[in-house]
């Protein structure tokens, strides 16, 4: 399950939800095997700089390789850019783990 994160200078007018799941529909475009992307947004009140940073975290798998980097870096950069109405820094990260990583749903009780 791929993890998203946005972190961003609270001036930019932007619509997290949507870029989230922006980002959550281009892994499935590009991976329909990865599942359903947990993402998160963390505006930051306190900046030096109007900025967006993206961080993409999944497993490690043979097949995400550096082609595959390639192609989904370009395309959630695209499509992530087109949701921006204003100029601003703007950083994008994906990154693999290998084992040493637990997901699964927690039922309470």
């Amino acid at each position: 399950m791929p993890h998203a994160d946005l972190k961003y200078s609270d001036d930019l007018n932007i619509d997290a939800p949507a870029i989230l799941a922006e980002i959550e529909e281009t892994i499935l475009s590009h991976d329909n095997g990865s599942g359903a992307c947990k993402g998160r947004a963390y505006p930051a009140a306190h900046y030096h700089h109007t900025h967006i940073l993206i961080e993409v975290s999944m497993l490690s798998k043979p097949h995400r390789d550096a082609t595959f980097t390639d192609r989904l870096i370009t395309e959630l950069e695209r499509r992530i850019k087109a949701r921006l109405n204003q100029p601003c820094a703007f950083s994008l990260a994906v990154r693999y783990s290998s084992g040493g990583y637990v997901t699964n749903l927690h039922q309470p009780g």
